[in-house]
């Protein structure tokens, strides 16, 4: 199980999130990420370079759900040399494009608005997933703690039956959800605004809440 940094905020990059990264980047934290929203792409392209610099595995989350914007953000995570490519409904032109080149974790289920909110039943998700298995997607970027229902049966009954590498996506705000994540071992989960709202140690700066993090995971 890995835990993939996201320098966002609100579903957007922050601001400052090459400086935010060049002052952690010597933390045992292996992969890190953001949004292809908040930085002008030349930032973006610079963040992306340091953190393979520094050793780390990258992905691109996208929150833009019709193909066009898809496959923008589709042909930035390309060029700035990214790793994966995450979020965005599925779309057999952007699959087509990142095929080889990037891989590409898409979201399941019926997922809209900003932020994102994940819809129908658990069967309808798990059902989805398969499709997209089908259609070549190498892994899955669920919206657990967006789901209208139950996330953590949700959660509980998806990692059971579905066997593409799985990143649980945000809100993971807590050491009881971090616990959870143990207990179920997703591939993956992402944490962004939890360590800027600084959740895990109060009043203690972005570094000593990502050092807490990972340290408890490594206990």
């Amino acid at each position: 199980m890995e835990l993939i940094v996201m320098l966002t905020y609100n579903d957007q990059t922050v601001k400052n999130a090459i400086e935010v990264f060049d002052s952690v980047k010597d933390l045992d934290v292996p992969c890190w990420g953001f949004k292809n929203i908040g930085l002008p792409l030349p930032e973006m392209k610079v963040l992306v370079n340091n953190m393979k610099e520094a050793g780390k595995t990258t992905y691109l989350e996208c929150v833009s759900y019709d193909e066009a914007h898809c496959m923008d953000a589709a042909i930035i995570a390309v060029e700035c040399g990214f790793d994966c490519f995450m979020g965005t409904l599925y779309h057999t032109s952007v699959g087509e494009y990142v095929k080889g080149r990037i891989k590409y974790y898409p979201f399941c289920g019926h997922v809209w608005g900003n932020p994102s909110i994940l819809g129908d039943d658990i069967d309808g998700i798990i059902n989805d997933c398969k499709r997209l298995e089908a259609m070549g997607a190498d892994g899955i970027d669920l919206l657990a703690y967006r789901f209208v229902g139950d996330p953590v049966e949700l959660i509980r009954q998806f990692t059971n039956e579905v066997h593409l590498p799985t990143c649980i996506a945000g809100s993971i705000d807590s050491f009881a959800r971090l616990d959870f994540m143990e207990e179920i071992s997703p591939a993956s989960f992402t944490m962004g605004s939890a360590l800027f709202d600084k959740k895990f140690v109060a009043d203690g700066t972005f570094r000593e809440n990502l050092q807490a993090v990972a340290n408890y995971l490594k206990k």
